[in-house]
């Protein structure tokens, strides 16, 4: 066994669960299942591949920034519901 029904209740502890006995008994064996497939990731040989961090390669998903002209001021307030020509007019927050 990975993980003792001790070690459970501690982990619930730390994440302020209410767990019962029954589901100590349950968690722990669940818990103690998934160790074990983790263990036999250890297996495997894994000295010439390289650690990535996606699953895929990805250089880069972000397009390039290029400068394009504003809107102008005058269309930006056309539809605005209360302006005073340079600026939008909205209630004061304090």
């Amino acid at each position: 066994m990975k993980i003792t029904q001790k070690e459970v209740e501690r982990v619930a502890q730390l994440a302020r669960l209410h767990l019962s006995d029954q589901e100590l008994e349950t968690m722990t064996g669940q818990l103690d299942t998934i160790l074990s497939y983790v263990d036999k990731l250890d297996e495997l040989d894994t000295s010439g591949i390289q650690p990535t961090t996606h699953a895929f390669f990805l250089c880069n998903a972000l397009r390039e920034d290029t400068i394009v002209s504003s809107l102008p001021q005058a269309d930006a307030l056309a539809n605005s519901p209360c302006h005073n020509g340079e600026a939008f007019i909205v209630p004061r927050v304090l």
